[in-house]
């Protein structure tokens, strides 16, 4: 049994083991036994944070969708031209990728997809991300291109992203971001 922690410390704990569990497993792979085996708490102590194995999973979609988020938002703020908002959100986003493979298969694997509620959660992670790129767009292009273009940029780096960590090895995430940045520059630079 673990230690008393206070109750947003247990909760945190819980998601970061959870994080692990579900992207190892996969939501219909874990159980709640696993993950409180995990944490080194009994299942009473992980229901008392969580009404059930669908509620912890959505929680933990909201968190680490939100700390991808603010990454990326904190990173870019204060850029001062479009070239270097697109390379220090591209960067932002493929250090946290680097940094946290399970986060990333959680969010992008192929277990979202087949859930329903799940895959809406994560496409508003993702619609939120490409919200935040809208106004970095900086083309003679009405919004809904714009915003199109902006769906666009996220997919390329997710779809780079989800071949590094398919490949399971370490990735330089400044190289790549260098490298996508650049390739995605030259591309909106010639609209």
């Amino acid at each position: 049994m673990s230690q008393r922690l206070p109750a947003t410390a247990r909760r945190e704990q819980i998601l970061d083991v959870a994080l692990n569990v579900f992207a190892d497993a996969g939501f219909h792979g874990a159980s709640m036994n696993d993950i409180a085996v995990a944490a080194g708490v009994t299942n009473p102590v992980l229901y008392q944070h969580f009404d059930s194995k669908r509620d912890l999973y959505k929680a933990l979609l909201d968190d680490v969708g939100n700390r991808l988020l603010e990454q990326i938002a904190k990173a870019t703020a204060e850029a001062t031209d479009g070239k270097s908002t697109t390379e220090l959100g591209f960067r932002a986003y493929f250090r946290w990728v680097a940094a946290d493979h399970a986060a990333f298969r959680l969010l992008f694997g192929g277990g979202t997809s087949t859930d329903d509620e799940f895959a809406t959660a994560v496409a508003a992670i993702t619609a939120q991300a490409a919200a935040a790129t809208v106004p970095l767009i900086d083309v003679d292009r009405p919004e809904s291109s714009r915003r199109t273009l902006a769906h666009a940029l996220v997919g390329m780096a997710e779809g780079a992203s989800r071949r590094l960590v398919e490949l399971g090895d370490d990735f330089d995430p400044d190289q790549i971001a260098t490298e996508v940045s650049t390739l995605a520059w030259a591309g909106l630079r010639a609209l």
